[in-house]
């Protein structure tokens, strides 16, 4: 660090507060306002900008520790200031007292430290952790081998692995059991991203999948249905992580779950019989996860479409809304799915690799929480009448008789 620098030291940034800087409370949009992580990061970077002048060449500074009270909000449009004021210097660690405004008042305060660091030891150590291997939510890579499964069969010829839902009798409605037996391969997959370089993921029986097993939530305790759901959310979430390419074979239904197995692989080919669908809103409840992800595949207005109303689409008008790249014919959905796979594999594997990361990461974060508040809105829903006259509904084969007003 260059010589000059004292306590008492200033650093100032100002931002007019726009729409990604916000939260909205109780969803409510009147209650929309600045949020505390982005008023943390108004404060970090003023101290940032205090030490902009006296970093050599190759050097930066990084944050270590923050301890912020937030006493006052501030509305999207708002003019919001940062101030950092170097509290004390410590070797390489500077400390600062932080604060923000609005005008004349205070919306938070709280201490600061940041570390100077050598720009190149930084991106070394970086590039180490890259090199460790991706981290799918949390799954941890296998290396070893495939274990313990009773509902998937995975076949493996070369760089390419067939996985195949095998609960034909349920239409492979995803239980608890196969949710477990997913992630096993989803660690497994990401310990072998030298050996294996594509999966295709299909169905056995009639069906692509059906969803999740509708008969097993009477059982299940709202506790229990929550985990299972942010379980199955993180899960569908990893496959874009993989450093495989997936490619699904659709034929027949992909309803709900099933759908979203289908949509979080990386292309979709379908048989003309296939059927895709979000239909848990006629058993009494949103979507547990996956909306964001279908959001983003085919557009707001027909999310709501497939979401709200539930019915199923066709495989020909799920290709014109982009939810399938191929239709075939049935008997040649998986040598169709060979092809792909083939033009794949000739294609350089790491630049492969990185381009799938670099698509899923330009998509921004929301996809990858706003599973939190589905599977929130899913079990509040579950717990009303109108899940209990889904249920049964479904299982008596009968449309259901929805009364609930709330």
């Amino acid at each position: 660090m260059k010589p000059g620098l004292q306590p008492g030291a200033v650093g100032e940034l100002i931002w007019n507060v726009d729409s990604s800087m916000v939260i909205t409370l109780g969803g409510d949009p009147r209650a929309t306002v600045f949020s505390t992580p982005n008023m943390i990061m108004l404060m970090e970077r003023s101290a940032r900008e205090a030490l902009r002048a006296y970093l050599e060449p190759g050097e930066e500074s990084v944050g270590t520790d923050v301890q912020i009270q937030h006493a006052s909000g501030a509305g999207i449009g708002s003019v919001v200031r940062g101030e950092a004021r170097v509290a004390g210097i410590d070797g390489k660690r500077i400390h600062f007292d932080v604060s923000a405004w609005c005008g004349d008042r205070q919306l938070g305060s709280g201490k600061h430290t940041r570390a100077l660091v050598k720009l190149d030891r930084l991106i070394e150590n970086l590039e180490k952790q890259s090199q460790e291997g991706p981290r799918a939510m949390r799954l941890t890579p296998n290396e070893g081998t495939l274990q313990g499964l009773q509902t998937l069969m995975v076949e493996q010829s070369g760089p390419v692995v067939t996985v195949t839902l095998n609960r034909p009798r349920s239409l492979n409605a995803v239980n608890a059991e196969m949710t477990g037996d997913i992630e096993k391969v989803v660690s497994w997959l990401l310990g072998h991203k030298d050996q294996i370089r594509v999966v295709m993921l299909r169905g056995a029986g009639d069906a692509f999948c059906a969803g999740d097993d509708i008969k097993e939530l009477p059982g299940f305790t709202p506790e229990f249905a929550r985990e299972l759901s942010l379980r199955q959310a993180e899960m569908y979430l990893a496959w874009e992580r993989l450093p495989q390419i997936i490619i699904a074979l659709v034929h027949g239904d992909a309803m709900g779950g099933g759908c979203v197995a289908a949509y979080s692989a990386d292309f979709r080919l379908a048989s003309h019989d296939a059927r895709f669908g979000m239909p848990e809103i006629k058993l009494g409840w949103p979507p547990g996860y996956g909306i964001a992800q279908l959001t983003n595949l085919v557009g707001k207005s027909r999310a709501l479409e497939m979401c709200l109303l539930g019915e199923p689409l066709s495989a020909q008008k799920a290709l014109e809304w982009g939810l399938v790249h191929e239709l075939v014919p049935r008997c040649q959905l998986s040598q169709r799915g060979q092809v792909w796979a083939e033009r794949l594999l000739k294609l350089p594997a790491e630049a492969i690799r990185q381009t799938k990361m670099l698509v899923h990461l330009d998509e921004g974060s929301q996809p990858k929480v706003a599973y939190r508040a589905d599977t929130e809105a899913y079990i509040r829903c579950l717990q009303l009448g109108d899940a209990t006259e889904g249920i049964r509904a479904f299982v008596e084969k009968r449309p259901a008789n929805f009364g609930s007003k709330r």
